[in-house]
């Protein structure tokens, strides 16, 4: 085993390709330590290279709402009335901390999408 750090992208495909090769190791192996060690070479370098940050709240709860098939009626438990949903949505109001709570608990949206921006 071999095992250099990623450096650059030519490094990453390198890694990704010597992964392939080894892919279907067999448990307890050599090959499958180095896949493991691999993966996690792969995992550094992208979280540090292309990170994903996460999605903007009111796009967070848009899409919650999408996957639920919810109105904005449906959120007034969370948020509050008509009007304060309406104002949330089109970005006209900030979320309070309390707003998060509730959403967090009641739609299961990540706080770290609801908090994004904070």
């Amino acid at each position: 085993m071999n095992i250099k750090p990623i450096h650059n992208d030519e490094d990453l495909q390198r890694t990704f390709e010597r992964l392939e090769m080894i892919f279907q190791a067999e448990e307890g192996s050599p090959e499958a330590d180095e896949m493991e060690v691999l993966v996690t070479l792969i995992e550094a370098y992208e979280n540090k290279h292309y990170a994903i940050a996460p999605p903007d709240p009111i796009d967070a709860i848009r899409f919650r709402m999408e996957q639920q098939a919810l109105t904005p009626r449906d959120l007034e438990p969370f948020i509050g009335s008509c009007g304060r949903v309406s104002e949330i949505l089109n970005r006209k109001r900030s979320l309070s901390l309390r707003m998060i709570k509730q959403l967090h608990e009641g739609l299961n949206i990540p706080y770290e999408s609801l908090l994004a921006g904070f």
